[in-house]
């Protein structure tokens, strides 16, 4: 067997149970809190890297959790689309049904009969003249005596005498039908709203002018409707030049003849504005 001996026999007993901060700290004063922190430190250590690793895991798979188990939005889209200035044909109105006219009660017989009234005293009544006295005199406010009837001559104006003013027949000038604004029932193109559109597709031509220079937008177009179904008065109230109102107009006249607006059941003039739409694909 050997003959050596440790330096430190007590601490030769507890190596197996002594850690390096019972080294460091053998013989000194563990009581200033420095053995107690380097004691501590490997426990607090492990907790700070488990508690660091669980935020990171959290701050990574929580938004993941999050977009899986929340409801998805539903997303809508928006598109643009133009609306004409098209009135809306209106319902057509049932004549209502005609009352019967009660029967007539056959007439009866019947004579005037004039009642006679009695005066105090009655007021003295002349007689007209008799025939023979009115084939040789003129009737007249009084009675005259003068020449005889065929000493009278009747002498004609001269023909060039001036007529005078109060002679002239007056002049009745006819007066124009009215001209209604708002109807019962609106005139309307006679294959309606889509036959307009049709219409307009197949004639109305783009200028080129307008073309060139990129014009778009309304032409405003005001306009008569005749009884007869006829367009006249055809103006433009707002254009856009470059040769588009020139187009409109021509285009209007084109036209085949519309259904008439009708007033109390009857077919009047009916003032009408209407806008064409110039558009570049």
């Amino acid at each position: 067997m050997s003959n050596y001996k440790h330096p430190f026999p007590a601490l030769a007993e507890s190596s197996e149970a002594m850690t390096l901060d019972d080294i460091v700290f053998m013989n000194r004063h563990r009581a200033y809190g420095a053995y107690d922190l380097r004691k501590s430190y490997p426990e607090v250590l492990r907790k700070a890297v488990l508690l660091g690793i669980g935020l990171f895991l959290l701050l990574f798979i929580g938004p993941i959790l999050y977009g899986s188990l929340a409801p998805q939005e539903t997303e809508y889209s928006m598109s643009e689309f133009e609306v004409m200035d098209i009135k809306p044909v209106p319902k057509e109105e049932k004549p209502l049904p005609e009352l019967e006219k009660p029967k007539e009660l056959p007439k009866q017989t019947s004579v005037r009969y004039r009642m006679l009234e009695v005066l105090k005293d009655p007021p003295h009544e002349e007689l007209p003249p008799p025939v023979e006295d009115l084939a040789k005199a003129n009737p007249g406010q009084e009675t005259i005596e003068g020449a005889g009837p065929e000493e009278v001559a009747i002498i004609a104006p001269p023909e060039d005498l001036p007529v005078s003013e109060n002679t002239k027949p007056a002049e009745v000038e006819a007066k124009a039908p009215e001209i209604f604004e708002k109807v019962e029932i609106d005139p309307q193109f006679a294959g309606g709203n889509e036959g307009l559109r049709t219409f307009l597709m197949k004639n109305l031509h783009y200028p080129s002018p307008a073309q060139r220079s990129n014009i778009q937008g309304r032409v405003y177009l005001t306009f008569t409707v005749e009884p007869d179904g006829s367009l006249s008065n055809i103006n433009v109230i707002r254009g856009i030049g470059f040769g588009c109102d020139e187009e409109a107009i021509r285009v209007m006249k084109l036209m085949p003849k519309w259904k008439p607006g009708k007033q109390s059941g009857r077919a009047v003039r009916v003032k009408f504005t209407m806008p064409i739409v110039f558009a570049l694909e």
